[in-house]
């Protein structure tokens, strides 16, 4: 990483007055090694952890200003494609860890990180990333087994099912064809059911999807395989949003000077495996 005058990684945060942007502000101020240059949300907020929160509408010039080596965001689809953006155009990395882009939205990344490093991640905690290991070898070993997956958060999350569950299904839709050896063909590839209701027979290479949102839970995430008279139940759940933004950190840190391209938390875990 590049760093400031004294060695740390300066960052910038935006949404900083949202759950997420508060997280890795505190999260920032317990660490030694990481300043947070700056830190914007579009509507006025108090200073958190004794940072002010600037005019999201000057990220551009506070940009300019700070010199940041990273931009961490937590925000919304629309508007973390609008902060990206704004980075490149500075020479500023971005992390996020926002959900929920359209093909539009992921274009416009994809055109960000053509400028500077850019990483995306739906979830950002260790542990989810070895649960995402764990499920791909276990589908491997029981490819034709019904898999069920049923994700919890609180209740303002917005996007449904979560993006992290979406990053898990990929995840088993995309070993279970390769263990299969494309045998399924056609229409017999996996398809995603939302729900059941009423008369609704579980087809054979369907995967059922399931988001709960309740109270104030931070995040859970199971994913059910079973067949042959035996069930195998995988499971994360997050105690606190800390673990997203300790993780985020952590990204920042190791993103800072890397070459232009997207990346993804595996890397950073050294699993090697890019977006």
């Amino acid at each position: 990483m590049t760093g400031g005058a004294d060695g740390d990684l300066r960052i910038a945060v935006t949404g900083a007055g949202g759950r997420m942007g508060r997280e890795v502000i505190e999260a920032a101020a317990a660490r030694d090694d990481v300043e947070v240059a700056l830190a914007v949300n579009r509507t006025p907020t108090d200073p958190v952890a004794g940072v002010d929160v600037a005019d999201a509408a000057r990220l551009d010039d506070l940009l300019a200003d700070a010199d940041p080596d990273v931009l961490v965001d937590f925000t919304g689809p629309e508007s973390a494609v609008e902060y990206a953006e704004t980075a490149a155009e500075a020479g500023v990395a971005v992390v996020t860890g926002t959900t929920g882009f359209d093909s539009g939205g992921t274009a416009r990344l994809r055109a960000a990180s053509e400028a500077v490093p850019l990483l995306r991640a739906s979830n950002f905690a260790r542990g989810v990333a070895a649960l995402r290991r764990a499920v791909r070898e276990a589908v491997v070993a029981v490819p034709d087994y019904d898999v069920e997956l049923t994700e919890t958060h609180h209740n303002g999350k917005r996007d449904a099912p979560s993006g992290t569950a979406k990053t898990l299904l990929d995840d088993v839709e995309g070993v279970r064809e390769e263990a299969r050896g494309d045998s399924a063909g056609g229409d017999g590839l996996d398809r995603r059911v939302h729900g059941r209701e009423g008369d609704s027979p579980r087809e054979p290479t369907e995967i059922g999807v399931h988001a709960r949102r309740a109270g104030d839970v931070t995040g859970e995430h199971e994913v059910l395989l079973a067949g042959n008279r035996e069930t195998l139940s995988l499971t994360h759940r997050a105690g606190d949003r800390g673990v997203f933004a300790e993780g985020a950190l952590d990204a920042a840190a190791w993103l800072s000077g890397r070459e232009p391209g997207r990346y993804e938390f595996d890397d950073v875990l050294g699993d090697g495996v890019s977006e």
